[in-house]
């Protein structure tokens, strides 16, 4: 039996339930934070209005016809009722073979959660490439729940920071809002620009992407230099 609650696991020893005593003393500190920091997240004031209402080139990857595509404005990926926006930025730019190994992987998991996601926000992937490269590669990967838009033909990449100066492709989360008819933009992932502290890794999607979590729960944790790939076989 512990400090925090009345549960004793078979075998354990008084070691072991110190040490695990500390840890959750710690997690419930962590979980205050965690919530403390998505209140700050909330209550962010406006950020600017987009300068544009971008057109994009939209396509399910579980569209039968591989290919038309159709355009979709900014203001059109915003359902009624739901006023906020999450968009992520994968990297898949026009002159790579495959899109990053990293942003599939976050976007396999992305796949499963979206009808959950979409049921109280708006939900979007956009990528660089031509709209039918992105779903032949959504199509290959089983996303039939993303809506999968290009923006190849607008400045979406560069205004929003998922593309460097030189034509670098950057995995970026961003979120919008729209109030009285005007969208702003809330949220930026900016933990993927800032100077990464000493023995961190620069992750800033941690939050929507479950492999890591689960990693850290076993002993073993994220490994060292282990990264996802486009397949294990």
């Amino acid at each position: 039996m512990g400090v925090h609650h009345d549960k004793s696991f078979p075998g354990e020893g008084l070691k072991y339930r110190k040490a695990r005593d500390e840890l959750l003393a710690a997690e419930k500190a962590l979980r205050r934070q965690v919530a403390d920091v998505a209140q700050m997240r909330k209550n962010l004031p406006a950020g600017g209005p987009i300068p544009s209402d971008y057109e994009f080139d939209e396509g399910g990857a579980n569209i039968a016809d591989t290919e038309t595509a159709k355009q979709t404005r900014f203001s059109e990926l915003f359902d009624d009722g739901k006023d906020s926006l999450i968009i992520y930025s994968f990297m898949y730019g026009p002159a790579a073979d495959n899109a990053c190994p990293m942003c599939t992987s976050l976007l396999d998991s992305l796949n499963g959660a979206a009808p959950h996601v979409t049921d109280r926000v708006n939900l979007a992937v956009v990528a660089r490439s031509p709209i039918s490269r992105i779903r032949d590669w959504g199509r290959a990967r089983g996303w039939n729940n993303l809506r999968l838009l290009s923006s190849a033909n607008n400045t979406y990449n560069i205004d929003y920071f998922a593309e460097g100066p030189e034509g670098d492709q950057w995995p970026d989360i961003n979120v919008f809002v729209r109030r009285d008819d005007v969208i702003y933009h809330h949220y930026n992932a900016e933990l993927f620009f800032a100077e990464t502290e000493e023995g961190q890794h620069p992750r800033h999607a941690d939050m929507i992407w479950p492999l890591w979590n689960l990693f850290d729960l076993t002993p073993d944790g994220r490994g060292d230099g282990w990264f996802p790939k486009l397949d294990y076989g």
